[in-house]
């Protein structure tokens, strides 16, 4: 058996024939495995589904409880004979790696994942196979990701230096919303902080499974006095601070939490004033470092900077090749 024939790209995503089952499909399929709740990896209208309990309580979040046909909370199992486990992947909470193994040959799906510490999602788990299929959002040497407590701390220097002004803070409703707040947390800062209603319901399910936010207050009320909001932390989709919606709060002052405010021309487009750069997928470093310690017989890059990961590879006599798969972005807004 070839690694191709166990998966391989179809236009509907990465496909198992012997277990005639998706990963992470783009389009409705009969069975589905999800390694995660971000919405160009989680989709709705598949016949069965299998994920982690929580990547499964988000979709429902997101698309309603009749999702799918059917669901089955991910462990270890086989399907028409082919081996699957789900181990962390450190992205989002309840988000997985998904392991496939036949024949002797295994392969190792990391859908998006996320090395650094982080209080608000599962470790990342190393898991090794004969093929590695790894992610290269952020794969050009070019991106080296700061310490997110660094800028934090940016941002609370900036609420001292500027307490007449409303920061808003851009951030995706699943995963970097909360991430963010409990970074703020964790810097020691107390006060209630403002949401937008779209990201309401993912931080309460966070609070529900343990994960202390502190008080949080809607942003997204008619109020009429502004001063109210004069040095206080709003977060809330970037797509939010093109609209009107922003004008209700004083002066306000636009930061943006990701992994591409390291890209100046990004964060002018957006009309950021405070980058905050802060990511919830490897590095370059950690790609580079995760390939290493894995050792995999082979590597398939994807959704990403692909070539300069398989060039990379290359050069350390490693089998590496991109798979070109369409329709894996950033977290829709």
């Amino acid at each position: 058996m070839t690694p191709e024939t166990l998966l391989h790209p179809r236009r509907e995503g990465l496909y198992c024939p012997p277990g005639d089952f998706y990963i992470d499909p783009v389009r409705p399929v009969a069975r589905a495995l999800i390694t995660h709740g971000h919405a160009d990896h989680a989709r709705a209208g598949h016949g069965a589904v299998m994920a982690t309990q929580r990547t499964l309580d988000i979709m429902a979040l997101r698309y309603g409880p009749d999702f799918a046909g059917a669901t089955q909370v991910a462990g270890a199992a086989a399907i028409n004979g082919v081996n699957v486990s789900f181990h962390p992947a450190g992205h989002v909470l309840g988000s997985a790696q998904i392991r496939v193994e036949h024949k002797g040959l295994s392969i190792v799906v990391t859908g998006d994942y996320k090395r650094g510490v982080d209080a608000t999602a599962e470790a990342y788990e190393p898991v090794g196979g004969d093929v590695f299929i790894t992610e290269a959002t952020f794969g050009l040497p070019v991106f080296r990701h700061p310490a997110p407590q660094a800028e934090i701390a940016k941002l609370l220097r900036s609420l001292e230096q500027f307490p007449e002004r409303a920061h808003l803070v851009g951030v995706y409703a699943l995963g970097k919303a909360q991430r963010v707040i409990r970074l703020i947390r964790d810097a020691g800062h107390d006060q209630p902080m403002y949401i937008h209603g779209a990201l309401k319901t993912l931080c309460d399910y966070y609070q529900e499974q343990g994960i202390n936010l502190g008080p949080l207050a809607s942003a997204t009320i008619d109020r009429s006095d502004k001063a109210q909001f004069a040095g206080r932390i709003v977060l809330a989709p970037p797509s939010a601070f093109a609209a009107k919606w922003a004008q209700r709060f004083p002066d306000p002052l636009i930061c943006f939490a990701s992994g591409w405010m390291q890209v100046r021309a990004r964060a002018r487009q957006r009309g950021v004033e405070l980058p905050l750069v802060i990511s919830d997928h490897c590095d370059w470093g950690e790609l580079t470092e995760t390939i290493t310690e894995l050792a995999p017989g082979e590597v398939w890059v994807t959704h990403g900077r692909e070539e300069a990961l398989v060039h990379w590879c290359d050069l350390q006599g490693i089998t590496a090749r991109p798979l070109n798969l369409v329709g894996y972005e950033d977290e829709a807004e």
